[in-house]
């Protein structure tokens, strides 16, 4: 029985969804050792420079920066060490398949506790061209645009 309930968001990777189009998510475990957790729990982590790679059947996430835990002595960590996910079979065959197509790489979106267990959020992307990304800015601003003339002319009417 997990003494925590609901799910603790510990770190985002906003520049994700800027950067890259967001085909499919995946929720996967990760494999922590105990000063690693402890850190996690103080909320310190950074998800910004992090991508997970497919070797050997297992799936990696590296270049994640967790701190170093403040109390920890010798047994303390490498902030930026690989570490291993865990995910069902199925779900790595579905991300090698999609990997190998070419064009997609897996990037860490989110990182939380669901439950007291840290899961890590990882998505199938490809990356955005420079072109690309002003025409979703844009779009976003259009359709911005469009539902404040909507309201204002809702509040018009009445």
């Amino acid at each position: 029985m997990p003494r925590e309930r609901g799910e603790k968001v510990i770190a985002t990777n906003r520049r994700a969804r800027h950067d890259y189009a967001i085909e499919k998510t995946y929720e996967a475990g990760l494999v922590l050792t105990g000063t690693e957790v402890k850190s996690l729990r103080q909320g310190r982590a950074n998800l910004s420079d992090g991508y997970a790679f497919i070797n050997g059947g297992e799936v990696f996430l590296d270049a994640v920066h967790i701190p170093e835990y403040s109390q920890g002595h010798w047994t303390n960590h490498s902030s930026k060490r690989t570490r291993k996910l865990l995910l069902h079979k199925e779900e790595i065959v579905k991300l090698s398949h999609a990997v190998s197509a070419g064009g997609y790489t897996l990037i860490p979106l989110r990182l939380y506790f669901s439950d007291g267990r840290a899961k890590v959020e990882i998505a199938v992307a490809k990356g955005m061209r420079e072109f690309e990304k002003r025409q979703t800015i844009r779009e976003r601003e259009d359709k911005r645009e469009a539902e404040r003339a909507m309201r204002s002319r809702n509040r018009l009417g009445d």
